[in-house]
């Protein structure tokens, strides 16, 4: 249980490491106050359903948003504060992802994931962080394809490369107001954000992902929580991203060079 009660925001909070990571927030409060922000009306109302369920004591309150919506972001903030108090514990789970060959996919796409992706988590940090106090702590989900360049993720991958820029600079300037800063790179999870992704893969970023089974939701969302109550700016869920993080500046003429190989064998 934390020593300090607050209110918890998520967005992306209807589903995959949003809602995984909402729910292990809200079981460690005493008395949870929970906000969810997602876009979909049914799901969110349906995640919030499960979470009542499972924790009946919590005050939970749900906010269709679009976090790409700047108005809308700081008019739904604004109200999840002025009903729960300001937020203790933030997690910016909300994205979505966009594979493909550079040169086929849609510039318009490409526009609207660096949108949602990074700018729709500025917007939310714009809107959270004037109403958070010492002892807050902030968590931004990122992606281990923010830490290398991999074939068929270049609509998606600029963005969390980003999202990573954005937290070291959070990192910094937050730190004398006593607000933490946790980034999460996770790997592929097992979200319907996978689901729907997978059939999309070139057949060369197929074989790359296969390399590393993905991981549960829950299992980074675990990972995440812990890494933001000790205070780590850095949670690299899974030994693959650990070993990503750690070799790649040196290995990476040896992964391009195995991309290279599997273009040249796959026709890509």
């Amino acid at each position: 249980m934390r020593d300090a009660e607050g209110a918890i925001f998520v967005t992306g909070g209807s589903s995959g490491i949003g809602l995984a990571t909402a729910r292990l927030l809200a079981r460690a409060a005493a008395t949870p106050k929970l906000a969810l922000f997602a876009r979909n009306p049914a799901r969110l109302e349906q995640a919030a359903a499960l979470l009542r369920t499972d924790l009946p004591q919590a005050d939970i309150r749900t906010f269709v948003l679009d976090v790409t919506d700047t108005a809308a972001v700081e008019a739904a903030v604004a109200a999840a504060a002025a009903a729960l108090g300001p937020p203790h514990r933030v997690v910016l789970s909300a994205g979505i992802t966009l594979t493909g060959r550079l040169d086929t996919v849609d510039l318009a796409e490409q526009r609207g994931v660096m949108e949602v992706n990074y700018f729709g988590s500025l917007n939310m940090v714009r809107a959270l962080v004037p109403r958070m106090q010492a002892g807050a702590k902030l968590a931004l989900v990122g992606s281990a394809a923010g830490l290398h360049g991999v074939y068929g993720y270049g609509g998606y991958a600029p963005s969390k490369f980003a999202l990573r820029g954005l937290a070291e600079v959070l990192r910094v300037e937050l730190q004398p107001r006593g607000i933490g800063v946790t980034l999460c790179l996770p790997p592929d999870t097992d979200t319907p954000m996978l689901e729907a992704e997978v059939p999309l893969r070139p057949a060369v970023t197929s074989h790359i992902s296969a390399a590393a089974p993905a991981m549960s939701a829950e299992a980074v969302a675990a990972a995440l929580v812990r890494g933001m109550e000790a205070g780590r700016f850095l949670v690299l869920p899974g030994l693959s991203v650990k070993l990503l993080y750690l070799f790649a500046p040196w290995i990476a003429p040896l992964l391009r060079w195995h991309q290279q190989r599997l273009i040249r064998r796959l026709g890509e």
